[in-house]
């Protein structure tokens, strides 16, 4: 299969408040009010954990029959260690992203527990989101001043 280009442009939409579109549809992110937002929308790492959470529910969903897995329900509960004095500034040693990241999965099906966790490793060895955060993928920085 071809390479695919995924985009998505944010755009100001308040003090910290982004836009975030995609093929027409729209979500915000804002910052916490102690983090100098509005508390409008979810933070960019709470968006980052929605999506890598979202990630694996829909690899779990794609591939549950092909894997003999009777998948009644799934809902994966996301947790991410931040020390924010890190990205502050306030401490030029702190990681500034996340140093742990935590899914828990909560998994309804006909099937057993080693089915199931074996199925949850494909899960995980096939969610582009962990590839991508495991794998780092080459960042390149391209500036285009406004005047």
């Amino acid at each position: 299969m071809p390479k695919e280009l995924f985009a998505a442009t944010i755009e100001s939409a308040g003090h910290l408040k982004m836009k975030c579109s995609s093929r027409g549809f729209t979500f915000h992110v804002d910052e916490p009010k102690h983090l100098g937002g509005t508390d409008e929308a979810m933070n960019p790492v709470e968006a980052l954990l929605s999506a890598f959470g979202a990630c694996q529910c829909i690899v779990a969903k794609s591939f549950a029959r092909k894997h003999k897995i009777n998948l009644i329900d799934i809902q994966v509960k996301m947790e991410g260690e931040l020390d924010t004095d890190g990205f502050t500034g306030k401490n030029k040693n702190a990681k500034i992203g996340f140093s742990k990241i935590t899914s828990k999965f909560y998994i309804k099906a006909d099937n057993t527990d080693q089915e199931i966790h074996d199925f949850i490793q494909f899960v995980e060895s096939n969610c582009p989101i962990l590839d991508t955060i495991v794998n780092t993928p080459e960042i390149v920085t391209e500036v285009y001043p406004v005047r």
